[in-house]
This record gives structure tokens, C-alpha cells and sequence, in this order.
């Protein structure tokens, strides 16, 4: 910290956001000694808190539950000093160093920023859904595919991570619906006829998702409704895949930083942004991967950049 005396405290780094990256930041800036302080929001621990399992993260053998991994990722970065608040920040000010960070009518001041925000799926908010998620209902088929070997299971979607998550799930499920509002499809030609062709895929097109039905176990079907007369069927599964997209939670950003079309975050030089001294991690700028291992390795290198750039600069 750059003054002992609270009001006028200047933070070296603050870290907005958690989950793989936030955390893993949080480690590597703790243990370089720039006292970081985190911001991690209400949701701390980001999507994984909505995994059952994570199977694909190394180091654990037997798998472990999203929840409980990043509550040892958040004790692991407390260890070596990252101080955690579960608060969400409203905005932030960049047009001069210190930045200012601004957090549920407080103003806090840094030299640095780390942004790992990360991105949330998008949601059908049909009935019954809050209570399935994590409970067979998925927006991630990497994450939790193989989950649903030799099961009935349904993708929901008309663009190219959809009928890519279709594909990819066939190797799993003994059957794959997808299901779309349409009839006309987001996907590529390639990728819509690679799924259109594959044994284990049905496409069925104008129906959307009314509920989810479930029971003790989790899911077991979803009612389909026909957009064009309203008409209903019910779908017998055990597994569902959200494929409608994901949005960058940069909203607070209020445009300070340069970002793509669709919100996410762009770097300029290794992780930092276009504003010198606010760098990002993570899915909030990842439009590719989006998995834990990968969100954690650019949170370490956002944590060295930031450290060396400090360092360059005497503070």
C-alpha cells in the first residue's frame, strides 16, 4: 500500500472479480508481495459455483466439487495475504492513476487493476430451471459431458457452439436433441451438416423450452412448446446443454476500456488492456476455451505483468 493512513490508501493492485482467474492472481500478486486486495462479487468463485464436479482440472484425481475448488483456490490466495471481500463494484475511474475503484458507496485507489470478471452463460429462465442447474442441466459440455455417458440428453441452440457441443457429446450420451426456436440456423453450413448427418443427433426445430421436469435424482425431461401455435411435447432426458451464448460482465466498465462487439475485454500488450496499468483474465476476455485451467494460467500471467509493470515503474 503506497499510505498508512485509510482514507488515503492507495492500493498497489486490486483484483475485480474471482473464480480460477481472480484467485490465481490473487495467489501469484500475494506471494510477490503486492498486498493485493480482491473484490470477488456476491457470486464469489464465479460459474464453477454452479458445477457439481470438475473432473478436468489437474491435480485431482478423483474430481472435486466446483464449490469446494474454489474455496480452496480462495484459502490457498488468503494464505499468502489476499484480502477477500464478497462485494460487487458498481464502476471504476481510469482516466488517471490512482484508479479509482468504486464498491457499494465507497471509493478505493489503486495503481493497478486486474479485471477477472469473467462471462455468464446465457440463460432460458424457463420454469424449474434455477433448481437444475448443476443438477443435469449444463452450459458446458467440456466441463461435464462425461457426466452423461450412455444417457438421453438435449442441447439447446442453432449456432456453432451448439451443434460443436452436439458433436462433442455423442461420445457420451446414446442420444442427442437439439433443439431450436427456428428453422433457420446461426450455425456454419459445415458444422450444421456434420451434426445433421450424425447417427446419434435429432434436430428438432421451433420448439423452445416451456419447464424442465425433474424428480429426487435430477432432471428427467423438459415440455417443448411450438413457438407458432403453442403446442406442447414432453422430451424424456437426463442431461441438457444451454448453448446460447455468453455475455462478458464488463457492463461497469462504462466503456472506459476497449472491448469486441459483444463486450469482451481486449489486450493489448500480453494481458494488459488498452488503459496502461489495468490488466484482464479469464473468461471476461476468453471467447475461445472458457475452462478453469486455461482461466488460471492467464491469471498468473496477469499477476506478473502487473508485477513488472509496478516494478518498471518504481511503485
Amino acid at each position: 500500500m503506497s499510505d498508512d493512513d485509510p482514507d488515503n490508501r492507495i492500493e498497489r493492485v486490486i483484483i475485480i472479480g474471482s473464480g480460477p482467474a481472480g484467485y490465481t492472481a490473487g495467489l501469484y500478486a500475494a506471494r510477490a508481495l503486492l498486498e493485493p486486495l480482491m473484490f470477488a462479487g456476491y457470486m464469489s468463485g464465479g460459474q464453477l459455483m454452479l458445477t457439481s464436479d470438475v473432473e478436468n482440472y489437474p491435480g485431482y484425481p478423483q474430481g472435486i466439487g466446483g464449490p469446494e475448488m474454489m474455496m480452496e483456490l480462495r484459502e490457498q490466495a488468503e494464505r499468502f495475504g489476499l484480502r477477500v471481500e464478497d462485494k460487487n463494484v458498481e464502476r471504476i475511474d481510469t482516466t488517471e492513476r490512482p484508479f479509482k475503484v468504486y464498491v457499494e458507496g465507497e471509493e478505493f485507489r489503486a495503481d493497478a487493476l486486474i479485471i477477472c470478471t469473467g462471462a455468464e452463460a446465457i440463460w432460458l429462465d424457463a420454469e424449474n430451471e434455477e433448481a437444475q442447474k448443476g443438477r443435469g442441466i449444463s452450459t458446458c459440455a467440456t466441463c461435464d459431458g462425461a457426466f452423461f455417458r450412455d444417457h438421453e440428453i438435449m442441447v439447446v441452440g442453432g449456432g456453432d457452439s451448439a451443434m460443436e457441443e452436439a458433436t462433442f457429446l455423442t461420445r457420451f450420451a446414446t442420444k442427442v436433441t437439439i433443439v431450436h426456436r427456428r428453422e433457420v440456423f446461426r450455425a456454419s453450413k459445415v458444422m450444421l451438416e456434420r451434426a445433421k448427418q450424425h447417427p446419434k443427433i435429432e434436430i428438432k426445430t421451433f420448439r423452445s423450452v416451456k419447464a424442465w421436469l425433474s424428480d429426487d435424482s435430477g432432471l428427467t425431461g423438459a415440455i417443448l412448446e411450438d413457438p407458432r401455435d403453442s403446442s406442447t411435447e414432453e422430451l424424456a432426458i437426463t442431461g441438457a446443454f444451454i448453448a446460447i451464448g455468453h455475455k462478458p460482465i464488463t457492463a461497469f466498465l462504462d466503456g472506459q476500456i476497449e472491448t469486441d462487439q459483444e463486450g469482451y475485454i481486449l489486450h493489448k500488450e500480453f494481458t494488459m488492456t488498452s488503459v496502461e496499468g489495468v490488466f484482464a483474465a479469464g473468461d471476461v476476455v476468453d471467447t475461445r476455451y472458457r475452462q478453469a485451467v486455461t482461466a488460471a494460467g492467464q491469471g498468473c500471467q496477469a499477476a506478473m505483468d502487473a508485477e513488472r509493470w509496478l516494478e518498471d515503474l518504481g511503485l
